[in-house]
């Protein structure tokens, strides 16, 4: 059974002032649902926008970077909030998100729901903003990613795990791609339990062109959109 006693909510944010409201703002609610503490932290990383002081003015804690690096810029959220929880990390749930994502009211909730399983790691799913992608490109979305309980995606806009397995595994390595496939397999051969949910999946955003190559913009434009429109 679970002991969880505190969640920290980590989220990366490079030069999102626009999306990041709705982001925190629907956290904010999540937390609501919530019977626990939950610190909400956002790396601001190599930003040039106003993303820190959005962030800050909606309660966030804020961590500034220079990386560039998605994976650096996760760990630098949950180190900020681990520090800020000052307790044992077996007791912290962490939950990803992302700055162009907006979870759902019952997000924390379903996660807490698995951790009280015993469930070390969570992978939640997650949908292309629907206003954002056509219909043919979201029917296409959903063939590639069946909504079930036992998917085997992962995303880091949706995923959870005690802060003793995420440091047990080594945490979020300081890579600019797959930083969560590899923080899944690491926990998974640490034999942890894990599981998947299809439950509160988030909504994140539709773009095409991303900050890196090979990225979930990248997915979309080449595996969905392309296809749809043949």
């Amino acid at each position: 059974m679970s002991r969880i006693e505190r969640v920290v909510v980590a989220i990366p944010a490079r030069d999102e002032e626009k999306r990041l409201p709705a982001a925190l703002a629907a956290v904010h609610a999540a937390s609501g649902m919530c019977s626990l503490p939950v610190t909400v932290v956002v790396t601001a990383d190599a930003c040039t926008d106003a993303t820190a002081e959005v962030a800050s003015a909606a309660g966030a804690l804020v961590v500034r970077s220079t990386a560039g690096r998605v994976g650096a810029a996760r760990a630098a959220a949950i180190r900020a909030g681990l520090d800020a929880a000052a307790t044992d990390p077996e007791l912290v749930w962490i939950a990803n998100t992302d700055a162009d994502s907006v979870v759902p009211v019952d997000w924390l909730a379903v996660h807490l729901e698995f951790a009280e399983r015993g469930v070390a790691l969570l992978r939640g799913a997650v949908h292309p903003d629907p206003r954002e992608l056509a219909a043919d490109a979201l029917r296409r979305w959903l063939s590639l990613n069946p909504q079930t309980e036992a998917h085997d995606h992962v995303h880091g806009a949706n995923l959870g795990l005690t802060a003793g397995a995420y440091l047990a595994a080594g945490g979020f390595r300081d890579v600019p791609l797959q930083e969560d496939v590899e923080l899944v397999l690491a926990v998974q051969e640490d034999g942890r339990l894990t599981a998947s949910t299809a439950r509160a999946p988030v909504v994140t955003s539709a773009r095409t062109v991303g900050r890196l190559e090979g990225g979930f913009a990248t997915y979309l434009r080449e595996q969905v959109l392309r296809p749809a429109a043949l």
